[in-house]
């Protein structure tokens, strides 16, 4: 494996480990995989797409599935396995697709079910699976369901599809309960009666417009599966399940006076975690009957052929309840958030594998690795903070500024973290461009519910519209090249939704592609690597160079070994050694490594990785006969 020119290479120490041209290090994936009977999905490297704020196909502001299929063959350069899709369905986007409206049709702002089959076949055909957004805690309250339910009686079947509850003090005037939605507020609200007078309460722990399904009825069980073979008829791989760990409250819900923050943690937890008889802070999350529906799901997924997989967004912690949902029988792969909010930190960062890895052990399980996605702000600028840990809920002009210089630096490293360790990798779409956050995004641009529900409160928030921020393809187009379609070249096209920032311009697809040391050709020479040398289902091991108290994260993955599927002859052991510097200070390189593949040009200083740097050195070690 050579490694590509703006890596270096001359500028490895020229030990004899260094001199001369490098054996092949490479075996092609079918005979050198570890396990050849995985499901694709226990390795794969899978890219989200924001449908809105990825590629606009009709030049009218808003990113559309005409717009992905457009740019299939990007994605394909890139060389992920796979993409996962944010909800395209009908809805009245009072957040962004999460309240859905109809889950088997697709709003017409992104396109038809036909541009939904058209994607399908098109992905296929490039070799990328399809996975697409579930959301089963919450629907649109334009649902045609909740539209029943308003119109229908108490105690009717159409209410009890939702969680409706009557009201408490003298005349029902308060809610049912104290609990707090997660966009702030309370989390239920008042229906009126068609006579005008006061009625029920409807619980919903998103957005007013997102009431909260009642997963005690059967209906609501079957419609869900119904749901699940619609897609799957249709071709897609997976499902990636919104709030998985919600859908079953508390018996009786009791009362909570507590805030359970996105992504981050799921509420308060005691000093001491009884992993027996450990019960969730919180009475509407992580409830234990939740992983009955995940039972029932995996034995509908398990009727198809082409190994479509459950994929869990859960916010729950300790993380030994994260992969109670990944057990024999349930979901195939879970969030790890843990990873996510470790920041760029040695110890941190060490102490989030390491869990990760001890605890999937334990329940036969792979891990999933992840540095951003559309809740979060991008790890571009959370690591260009003052304190590279922090987790912003947003990030606004009067708010600290992140250097982005030095953010895109770490990120490139956490990068080659990231996929260097086995299990599968996701990333967000512009994770490759090393896109930021827009942090001076005006406030009359600001779309996301949570800013709107907290910002005349005691603790209002950003929001999470800077990490939404349209896609940019190329820097001298208008919006920076966001319509990608035929409609363009005729017209001059709509402002993107949101407006992006100005350094956008220089960190444009047409400015990374096949641009030596851009972020872009860094990503795809390291995905290049990673499917080759089959780092995905590799054995990882802590490497001599690993030191969390010294800032520095190291580890070596090796793969091959055994014989080749066909021909029998024995297939060289590969090892690749990933280290990281997160420390202040240069530390010493592997000297018995026989090619390297830096993070920045400027990543190997005096024959030492510099601060803030990362690198792969790969050796290959020859076959027992």
């Amino acid at each position: 494996m050579t490694p590509a020119p703006h890596h270096a290479p001359s500028s490895v120490p020229p030990t004899a480990a260094h001199t001369g041209q490098p054996a092949p290090l490479s075996t092609p994936p079918s005979e050198a995989r570890n396990r050849p009977s995985n499901p694709w999905w226990v390795d794969a490297v899978i890219y989200q797409v924001y449908p809105r704020s990825f590629a606009d196909g009709n030049s009218d502001g808003m990113g559309d599935l005409p717009g992905v299929i457009a740019q299939v063959p990007y994605l394909q350069r890139l060389g992920v396995d796979a993409l996962w899709l944010s909800p395209f369905y009908v809805s009245p986007q009072h957040d962004a697709g999460y309240d859905v409206a109809d889950y088997r049709n697709v709003d017409p702002r992104f396109g038809t079910l036909a541009d939904a089959d058209e994607l399908i076949s098109t992905a296929h055909d490039a070799g990328l699976r399809i996975i697409v957004d579930l959301v089963p805690n919450h629907t649109s309250w334009d649902h045609e369901w909740f539209v029943e339910a308003l119109a229908a009686e108490p105690g009717s079947p159409a209410r009890n599809r939702y969680v409706f509850r009557p009201g408490t003090g003298d005349n029902g005037e308060l809610p049912p309960n104290d609990w707090s939605s997660i966009f702030g507020g309370p989390a239920w609200t008042r229906t009126e009666n068609p006579d005008g007078t006061p009625g029920e309460w409807y619980l919903h722990l998103f957005d007013t417009s997102q009431p909260d399904l009642n997963w005690e009825n059967p209906e609501v069980h079957a419609e869900f599966e119904s749901i699940l073979r619609f897609w799957l008829d249709r071709g897609v791989d997976g499902f990636r399940v919104d709030v998985a760990h919600g859908m079953i409250k508390a018996e009786g819900l009791p009362p909570y006076a507590g805030f359970a923050n996105m992504v981050k943690d799921a509420g308060d937890l005691p000093e001491f975690i009884d992993r027996e008889n450990f019960v969730p802070p919180t009475p509407y999350f992580d409830q234990d009957g939740v992983h009955e529906i995940y039972r029932e799901w995996n034995r509908v997924l398990a009727e198809y052929d082409h190994e479509p997989c459950l994929v869990a967004e859960a916010w729950v912690a300790p993380v030994f309840r994260l992969f109670r949902y990944v057990r024999a029988g349930e979901m195939h792969q879970a969030f790890n958030f843990a990873f996510l909010v470790s920041g760029f930190d040695a110890q941190r960062v060490t102490d989030a594998i390491q869990e990760s890895l001890d605890e999937a052990a334990v329940v036969g399980a792979t891990n999933t690795w992840v540095l951003s996605n559309h809740d979060t702000v991008r790890h571009v600028s959370r690591f260009g903070l003052a304190d590279p840990t922090s987790y912003p809920e947003g990030i606004a002009a009067e708010d600290e500024q992140p250097d982005h210089v030095l953010g895109r630096r770490r990120a490139r490293a956490a990068a080659m973290v990231e996929l260097g360790l086995p299990g599968s990798a996701y990333l967000y779409q512009g994770d490759e461009l090393g896109l930021p956050d827009h942090t001076t995004l005006a406030d009359e641009h600001r779309e996301d519910p949570t800013f709107h529900r907290t910002r005349n409160t005691e603790a209002p928030e950003t929001g999470r519209d800077g990490c939404r921020v349209p896609m940019p393809w190329r820097a001298e187009a208008p919006g920076y090249g966001f319509a990608v379609g035929a409609a363009e070249a005729s017209a001059t096209p709509a402002d993107p939704w949101l407006p992006q920032p100005e350094e956008y311009r220089a960190l444009a697809a047409d400015q990374q592609v096949d641009v030596a040391g851009s972020t872009f050709e860094l990503y795809r020479e390291l995905l290049t690597i990673r499917g080759e040398l089959d780092l995905g289902t590799g054995a990882f091991e802590w490497s001599r160079f690993h030191d969390p108290a010294q800032g520095i994260v190291s580890f070596t993955v090796t793969t091959g070994g055994g014989k080749h599927l066909g021909s029998g002859e024995p297939i060289p052991t590969q090892t690749v050694l990933v280290l990281a510097n997160m420390g202040a200070s240069p530390t010493a390189i592997p000297e018995e490594y026989t090619a390297a593949v830096f993070s920045d040009d400027d990543a190997l200083v005096n024959q030492q990785l510099a601060p803030d740097s990362a690198a792969w050195f790969m050796k290959q070690s020859a076959p027992e006969a």
